[in-house]
């Protein structure tokens, strides 16, 4: 039982794990989606992209736990990774559709408040905590969203709105329980399941 336990420690202190590497595999996937939506207008290879970002997003945290290489590098880099994706393809997408900008101010406002109070979770117990299900959700219906209207080149707007504001919605829930989760590790309060 000590060996499991110091070997989970020192997996949680490691850097050059599978995982990781794929989080850095995402951030240098950033600038190719870029250069080829914005600048060689080519949306096919854009939206390719964009899908093999989103399955080594979905792939790493499957390694990381069933291979037992999480580790707090990992919690923190695969958010980080997977917020600058979001937020850069959302600023290329917000040239051809206006109401982006919602969920690119939303996200701006969720990661300045989740920074701040994650921080000061960090701080009162020590641990990291990884993604919970509504914000796994979240990031699943901004991927499917974002890949349908670089995908779906003359998207009716009806249906981008309402793709865009569905993931608004769920952005507001993730930010309420993430907040209402970190609001009562730092008062002290236990939560009820």
């Amino acid at each position: 039982m000590k060996s499991e336990s110091t070997h989970v420690c020192a997996s949680q202190h490691k850097i050059l794990t599978i995982p990781n590497l794929m989080s850095f595999f995402r951030l240098c996937l950033i600038p190719v989606f870029i250069w080829l939506y914005c600048f060689k207008g080519n949306y096919l290879w854009t939206g390719i992209v964009l899908i093999l970002s989103g399955i080594t997003d979905m792939l790493d945290g499957f390694v990381a736990r069933h291979f037992h290489m999480v580790s707090d590098l990992g919690k923190m880099l695969d958010p980080v990774a997977d917020k600058l994706t979001q937020v850069s393809m959302l600023f290329c997408l917000v040239t051809r559709f206006p109401l982006m900008a919602v969920p690119i101010v939303l996200m701006f406002i969720k990661e300045i408040f989740m920074g701040i109070t994650g921080l000061m979770v960090i701080r009162k117990t020590g641990s990291v905590f990884g993604a919970d299900w509504h914000g796994k959700v979240s990031t699943c219906l901004l991927y499917a969203m974002m890949i349908l209207h670089v995908f779906w080149y003359d998207i009716p707007d009806d249906i981008s709105n309402l793709l865009i504001i569905v993931c608004t919605i769920m952005m507001c829930i993730s930010l309420a329980l993430y907040g209402r989760h970190h609001i009562k590790v730092l008062t002290g309060k236990k939560e009820t399941k």
